[in-house]
């Protein structure tokens, strides 16, 4: 679980209940990054609800910021719980394309080498 998580509503109730599902699908999110990486990560989750037409927005604000850069998300739907599951789904995808983006590439290429070099071996 990341070391900096927090976790904030505004216009409404936040109870035992909506913050133990946010820590749940949230907070655990550090399993996608690296090890250097997560302990300077922090996590921000705002929750917000208001009206627009008549109708209950619910809005899931979320800022993770990491040592080469910062991602935001942002969904709105009508139930709370929703917004935060696409957001856990849009965050996933988004550490993924970080991470890719800045691992060291030695240790990538080392790595096909390996895999690389096992399979011509066998080929004899």
């Amino acid at each position: 679980m990341l070391q900096k998580f927090e976790l904030s509503a505004t216009h409404m109730e936040l109870d035992d209940r909506l913050k133990k599902y946010a820590t749940k699908k949230l907070a655990n999110i550090d399993r996608y990054l690296s090890k250097h990486i997560r302990s300077s990560a922090h996590l921000e989750v705002r929750l917000k609800e208001h009206r627009s037409d008549g109708q209950k927005q619910s809005v899931c604000d979320v800022t993770l910021h990491l040592p080469q850069g910062t991602i935001k998300i942002r969904e709105s739907t009508q139930n709370i719980f929703a917004s935060v599951d696409i957001v856990e789904a849009k965050l996933k995808q988004q550490v993924r394309r970080y991470k890719e983006s800045h691992t060291d590439g030695k240790r990538r290429r080392r790595l096909f080498a390996r895999a690389g070099g096992a399979a011509a071996v066998e080929g004899l």
